[in-house]
């Protein structure tokens, strides 16, 4: 039997979901900058460039090819299969949520999103608020549904997943990146 995640299908883009190819991708930049006022227009462009770049990374490391890009499962297909290392979504979310930590920026916050948690049809990816604002007025930062690319797009307005935030997760990563051994990688789950 063909697992449920393999058939899943290429990020489809349209009203409500976006696909940032380019670290300087204008629509990302202008979304998150559109949070609120007190977003700087600094702080989105650092956070879409390190969550694109970060994709496109981890997408070299973990061998990502076009047909992952179409059906994201058939990468965690051949990460069971021992074919590959590495491009599960939480893996790439525990990445970005640690990079973009560690830019400490001072207009937005982060926090980790999950859909279907405990299910074959998990999905992870990160939000990205104002400073104080509520998780669901956040835009969703998904770097497994298009890899190495970024889906993105208002968390409420997921065609596809229904997003839910948890706090102590995204403490957890946070808390075992800042503890790990330099040059040690710390893309496992927790």
């Amino acid at each position: 039997m063909v697992p449920l995640l393999l058939l899943a299908p290429y990020a489809k883009r349209g009203r409500d979901l976006f696909i940032a190819r380019s670290p300087e991708d204008a629509a990302l930049i202008a979304r998150i900058q559109a949070l609120s006022p007190t977003v700087s227009l600094d702080d989105a462009k650092r956070v879409t460039y390190s969550v694109v770049t970060t994709g496109q990374e981890l997408g070299r490391e973990w061998h990502v090819n076009w047909y992952s890009t179409l059906m994201p499962g058939i990468q965690n297909l051949l990460i069971k299969t021992g074919a590959r290392k590495g491009g599960y979504c939480y893996q790439y979310s525990m990445e970005v949520l640690v990079r973009l930590d560690a830019l400490k920026l001072k207009t937005v916050e982060f926090h980790w999103a999950e859909s279907g948690a405990g299910t074959i049809c998990e999905n992870n990816g990160i939000v990205v608020t104002a400073r104080g604002q509520p998780f669901e007025q956040g835009v969703l930062l998904d770097s497994w549904r298009s890899q190495p690319s970024v889906t993105w797009t208002e968390v409420t307005r997921d065609p596809e997943y229904h997003w839910k935030e948890n706090r102590s997760f995204a403490a957890l990563v946070l808390q075992r990146a800042n503890s790990a051994t330099p040059g040690k990688p710390h893309s496992r789950r927790p």
